[in-house]
């Protein structure tokens, strides 16, 4: 399924998008959402009418992953790719490279968690929105971590912390619900 996908992306050709649709449709069902039917409601809007793809771009946005969770290199890649599309990547609650401030590896949204990790004065004027993170969302009420075989001297100097020093940031954001 993937490589056909890729295939109907890269050409750009109906016929192999249609390929990959009958795929996807016709494979037996995994999910919840196999279950669902799209079921048209009314005249179909006229396509001058509608708001080309382009312009959807500026409203896309990646997940909040740290250059932690991922790597610098996928962190990055990220960036690129949303800041290509006018769309908005999010630092996660790590920091972010000063180096990349101004080019487009920047990460859009910057993300301020309750460790504080990596932010700075330079890291929130830099930001086109900024996102308070009250809570982890895979786990509400435990905080996060990043152990400390991920914590490498690289990851360390953006959290101004020390390598290999399993980093945890405490579950609430008391400070902002409670002060």
């Amino acid at each position: 399924m993937v490589n056909s996908l890729q295939k109907a992306v890269h050409s750009g050709e109906y016929s192999d998008y249609q390929a990959y649709a009958k795929l996807v449709n016709e494979r037996p069902i995994a999910t919840l959402r196999d279950l669902l039917a799209i079921t048209p409601k009314g005249t179909p809007i006229p396509v001058d009418q509608v708001e080309p793809a382009e312009s959807l771009f500026k409203r896309f946005d990646t997940a909040a992953m740290s250059i932690g969770a991922l790597s610098p290199e996928a962190h990055e890649s990220l960036a690129i790719a949303m800041n290509s599309l006018g769309g908005f990547s999010n630092s996660g609650e790590g920091g972010e490279d000063p180096a990349r401030y101004g080019t487009n590896k920047v990460s859009r949204i910057k993300q301020v968690a309750s460790g504080r990790f990596g932010v700075t004065p330079a890291y929130l004027v830099n930001a086109d929105v900024i996102q308070i993170k009250v809570a982890q969302g895979a786990k509400p009420g435990e905080g996060g971590q990043l152990p400390g075989d991920k914590v490498t001297p690289y990851i360390a100097k953006l959290r101004y912390s020390v390598p290999g020093v399993t980093l945890i940031s405490p579950p609430p954001q008391s400070r902002y619900l409670f002060d």
